[in-house]
């Protein structure tokens, strides 16, 4: 599963995602009602985590035959909060076709 690029970059839309959920409720909350910051090293791993999404989305839109417009909407979403999410769903059909096209027979 972890050698096909196409899992992988379903996986890394999701962890972006998640990465910005945790940094908005636990990082931005938590350091205002109470001592704990968890601002910066999750703001380091989010900020991480979009970078390589970035770059996995202008590297998977050949293998996926995207065009123009879904890439900039898949770069779009990685930028607006919880986008991500209605993204990977709304390709996740063509995401998991992609997948079993990818594995060997």
């Amino acid at each position: 599963m972890l050698a096909n690029p196409v899992f992988r970059y379903r996986m890394l839309t999701l962890a972006e995602g998640w990465s910005f959920v945790l940094l908005l409720v636990f990082g931005s909350l938590l350091s205002r009602v109470s001592d704990i910051d968890l601002v910066m090293p999750l703001g380091a791993l989010h900020g991480a985590l979009f970078v390589l999404l970035v770059l996995a989305t202008l590297l998977i839109r050949r293998r996926l035959d995207w065009g123009f417009g879904t890439t900039l909407v898949a770069l779009i979403c990685s930028v607006v909060p919880l986008a991500p999410f209605f993204f990977h769903h709304a390709k996740k059909d063509e995401f998991l076709e992609a997948e079993r096209a990818a594995q060997p027979a």
